[in-house]
């Protein structure tokens, strides 16, 4: 290769190294930019994924310190006081509900009260609406019309609903209730052959249906 060839070359690797320095001067404020966008963006999301552990933390030791009260009273004082821990996070508010739901042997009016307000309470997802109502229907019994614990019960039986064989099993009792064991024995013969039903309430249904003088097969 000649000297005035190698000079070019050796120039216009010069002219480029210039450009790309002038090119760094001029724009690697955005390459700055975006490392310190993605380092801010990874500190941010860790800060959020502790405070959400933390936020749990205190509101599973605000339900723990309720359930440790020493009377029933103190025990619903503290668990409508742990709403505060719940921070407005519709799972926790359901759970905080549910609990105060829980005593219906000491406060059964009280316990009525607070699955209305859970069943009533459109902001909290569906699935405890539902537990809510399947809860209501078993803990108000023969207060509660046969007819209306029925209609009741009707919406959760329908497939896809979380308590669809829970409430299956109440409506089969519900016929009992009402006089009609034939009508209890066929709802709880297809309950026992219901793979979407657990193991236990299988069991359960075809006991009943023994209990009750039927045939666990149909025919």
């Amino acid at each position: 290769m000649s000297n005035p060839e190698s000079f070019i070359e050796e120039v216009t690797e010069e002219v480029r190294r210039d450009r790309l320095f002038a090119m760094f001067r001029k724009y690697g404020w955005v390459g700055l930019l975006l490392v310190a966008m993605i380092v801010g963006g990874a500190a941010y999301s860790e800060w959020q994924k502790a405070s959400r552990i933390s936020a749990a933390q205190g509101f599973g030791d605000a339900l723990l310190n309720a359930l440790d009260a020493e009377t029933p009273e103190a025990r619903r004082t503290a668990l409508a006081g742990a709403s505060d821990a719940a921070g407005g996070v519709a799972d926790k508010l359901a759970i905080q509900k549910l609990l105060l739901a829980s005593d219906p042997r000491g406060d059964k009016a009280g316990t009525l009260t607070a699955l209305d307000a859970i069943i009533a309470d459109a902001s909290l997802p569906q699935t405890y609406r539902d537990l809510a109502v399947l809860r209501r229907v078993i803990v108000a019994g023969a207060e509660m019309e046969v007819a209306a614990r029925r209609a009741a019960l009707d919406p959760l039986a329908i497939p896809g609903r979380p308590f669809r064989t829970l409430a299956l099993e109440q409506l089969a009792y519900l016929s009992l209730e009402a006089g009609n064991a034939e009508a209890a024995i066929t709802q709880l013969r297809a309950l026992s052959t219901d793979q979407e039903a657990p193991a236990g309430l299988r069991q359960r249904a075809a006991q009943m249906i023994v209990a009750l003088g039927g045939d666990t097969k149909e025919g």
